[in-house]
């Protein structure tokens, strides 16, 4: 590996910084994508993206899910919760339009009342940009932990694409001094531009796609271009990485943007999620990383990619340390949650997210 380069764009915190505790959450429902078939094409089509996806139950959503990945990462960092600075929560899909996730989450961990708290929004990738965050606040030295979730319901219209896609859960992380860290966050580095490739509206119930601008320029650009100036800036190739995660609204962008950035499909497997969970959005490269650090070893080197409509990416490089393997199992991993699942009809489905609204 040559010798990392100097690099202006580069984040990096003034104290090294890294993850100490993790933890995440997936809810047990799941979808089948042919249930949706069945109900919208009589279950004719092409092939269908992906096997089936995770759905929240009517007492589950942003917060709840939040509060369990929470203390699955307050498990593995075995700190007190009065330690923490801040806590924060990334999600494109919070209960409230006015009136804080964040503070929720807090109270329920035992953080409140000397924390900051905060709600993040920037479509898929509000948890990680409450991840770059955490690490300048703890690089500055304003505090010696922070949390940052990242987190989602998702919304799909009926019978729209989305439909097959939009799935729930996170992932929450709690960064702190490199020293006390499983995972050592190298440097981040953040791509954004102005590309309208999907939003929602004020009062919109049901996000829209701009079609054309899907994958290129959007996916495919911000991502290719994070991850290229991240492992230029550091001097790496795909080869110096055990693992990569990038974001993954579909099986067949994140297979392909990888491909194009020199990574195997062995790289990316452990946190390629969503053909049994969905795209989690704000939650989706995070919970990759979750799974990825369940079977993470001592010197592993990941590359994490994230992307959020409208569009930009943040890119992590990460090298996982020798208290890897002392956390791992002090909560439940993403695979169990993943494998803990009940699957349910199109009907339970609707009544479940409050698809019929009745006057």
């Amino acid at each position: 590996m040559t010798t990392p380069q100097t690099s202006p764009t580069l984040l990096k915190p003034a104290k090294p910084v890294g993850i100490v505790g993790y933890g995440a959450y997936v809810p047990r429902y799941r979808l089948p994508a042919k249930e949706v078939a069945r109900v919208w094409t009589g279950g004719k089509g092409a092939g269908l993206p992906i096997k089936e996806k995770a759905v929240p139950g009517l007492d589950e959503d942003v917060i709840t899910m939040s509060i369990e990945a929470a203390r699955n990462a307050m498990l593995r960092a075995q700190i007190d919760p009065h330690e923490l600075r801040a806590v924060w929560v990334g999600s494109e899909s919070h209960p409230y339009a006015v009136k804080p996730t964040s503070t929720l989450v807090a109270e329920a961990i035992g953080a409140v009342p000397n924390t900051q708290a905060a709600d993040w929004e920037f479509a898929c990738k509000a948890g990680t940009e409450a991840l770059v965050a955490a690490m300048g606040l703890v690089g500055s030295g304003m505090g010696h932990y922070a949390m940052a979730i990242g987190m989602d319901t998702a919304q799909g219209k009926p019978g729209d694409a989305l439909e097959y896609t939009a799935g729930a859960g996170g992932g929450a992380y709690i960064v702190g001094p490199a020293e006390e860290s499983l995972a050592v966050i190298n440097a981040s580095y953040s791509y954004v531009t102005d590309t309208p490739d999907f939003w929602r509206r004020e009062y919109q119930k049901y996000p829209e796609h701009g079609m054309r601008f899907t994958g290129e320029p959007a996916y495919f650009k911000h991502i290719t271009e994070a991850a290229t100036h991240m492992m230029e800036a550091m001097g790496t190739t795909a080869k110096d990485y055990k693992w990569a995660i990038f974001h993954q609204p579909n099986t067949k962008f994140p297979q392909r943007v990888a491909g194009q950035l020199g990574f195997t499909p062995e790289q990316i497997a452990p946190g390629l999620l969503v053909p049994v969970i969905g795209n989690t959005y704000a939650g989706a490269a995070i919970i990759g990383l979750t799974a990825t650090l369940d079977l993470a070893q001592p010197g592993d080197r990941i590359l994490m990619v994230s992307f959020g409509s409208g569009a930009g990416s943040d890119a992590f490089d990460i090298t996982v340390t020798d208290r890897i393997t002392e956390r791992q199992s002090l909560a439940t991993k993403t695979q169990e949650y993943i494998a803990r699942r009940t699957e349910i009809d199109y009907a339970t489905y609707v009544r479940y997210r409050g698809k019929l609204a009745m006057r």
